[in-house]
């Protein structure tokens, strides 16, 4: 039977219904929200309005990023490179694999007076910790310190999970790759007594991670070797985690520069925080200008991706470290808004009395 065809109908969403049936309807409900009929604010722009709002933006990003980037550079900072590509670095001598193990010294100068606490960084270059499938190379479950997972590892470690047919701890790529170049600073008196600067190894760590995230086996009254019994080292590491400090409080998973390298960086080029050199007094600057020698203990190859290694001492500000990016993002805002500002106002003065329509002669 053939049906007769309504365009009211398709105009309204419905499709036709069957004699008898229930008409189909598609037109949403007569409401203020479904119909666009709730009260809304809508801003007039206006040259009175608009001018004001750049010209503010302007005058206080301008003064905001000239402070940012003064309080940066006033920030002290000094970078020591001792990768030894070089011929003539004294650490030149440590690309030998033959050379083991390999200490060199790098004799420097600081200009002025470190003030303040100073933090002593390790920084690489070209090594990419933000690779996919090195970021998951872990188990966290084995660095909170539960048993199963310290005899089981997750598969996520492999190739590191298993060696000689005992589970790695830690297990995974991060770990295994851990820093272990050793770092000593001296400050020069005279030749013949050199004067060891105090490097604090302990509260490098964030708090969540030493406290919350990273745990040792249970069984405090247990010896630490103990703990990880069962276990082997990773395969780079020349001793066991129970045994990367004599203090059991900064050894095995809780092990501070451990910690620290386990959190990634997210950029091929990175520092991490290596040691601490806190104030004794205020009458004295923490590291006087003068020469300098850094010891170092060359164990981390880097030369076979062409990486680089540098230690770097930097003190700090209100701000953080030495970043002059926030100040000139600041100061170029600033200065496009006023800039902005300046011309809108040229414009509306100008063609402000003229007519909003043009005559149109044909």
């Amino acid at each position: 039977m053939a049906m007769n065809y309504n365009a009211k109908d398709e105009v309204d969403g419905g499709p036709p219904c069957a004699p008898g049936g229930t008409a189909k309807n598609r037109r949403p409900d007569n409401t203020a929200f479904k119909q666009q009929r709730l009260p809304a604010w809508q801003p007039i722009l206006t040259a009175g309005t608009v001018l004001p709002t750049f010209f503010i933006i302007g005058l206080i990003f301008i003064p905001i990023g000239i402070g940012i980037f003064v309080t940066s550079n006033n920030i002290r900072e000094i970078e020591i490179d001792y990768t030894g590509t070089d011929p003539s670095s004294p650490c030149n001598k440590c690309l030998s694999p033959n050379v083991t193990p390999c200490i060199c010294t790098i004799n420097f100068t600081l200009e002025q007076s470190f003030e303040g606490n100073v933090f002593m960084y390790y920084g690489l270059s070209n090594f990419y910790q933000n690779h996919r499938r090195y970021v998951k190379s872990r188990d966290d479950s084995q660095l909170n310190g539960d048993p199963s997972a310290l005899l089981n590892p997750s598969k996520e470690c492999e190739p590191y999970r298993r060696n000689e047919d005992k589970p790695i701890a830690p297990c995974g790529a991060i770990a295994n790759s851990m820093f272990n170049d050793t770092l000593d600073l001296f400050l020069v008196g005279n030749e013949s007594d050199p004067t060891p600067i105090h490097l604090i190894k302990k509260g490098i760590a964030w708090w969540t991670d030493k406290n919350v995230k990273f745990r040792n086996p249970p069984g405090a009254d247990i010896p630490l070797e103990e703990r990880f019994k069962g276990t082997t080292k990773p395969v780079n590491w020349v001793k066991p985690v129970y045994m990367l400090d004599p203090n059991e409080d900064n050894s095995g998973f809780i092990n501070e520069d451990f910690i620290v390298w386990m959190r990634t960086a997210a950029l091929p080029t990175f520092r991490k925080l290596y040691r601490l050199i806190e104030r004794k007094s205020d009458l004295h600057p923490t590291l006087p200008a003068g020469r300098y020698y850094l010891n170092i203990t060359y164990n981390y190859p880097v030369h076979s991706f062409d990486g680089r290694k540098r230690m770097i001492l930097s003190t700090i500000s209100w701000m953080g470290g030495k970043n002059p990016f926030l100040g000139i993002a600041y100061i170029a805002i600033g200065s496009i808004s006023f800039l902005l500002g300046v011309v809108l106002l040229v414009i509306n003065h100008k063609y402000r009395n003229s007519s909003n329509t043009a005559d149109i002669t044909i």
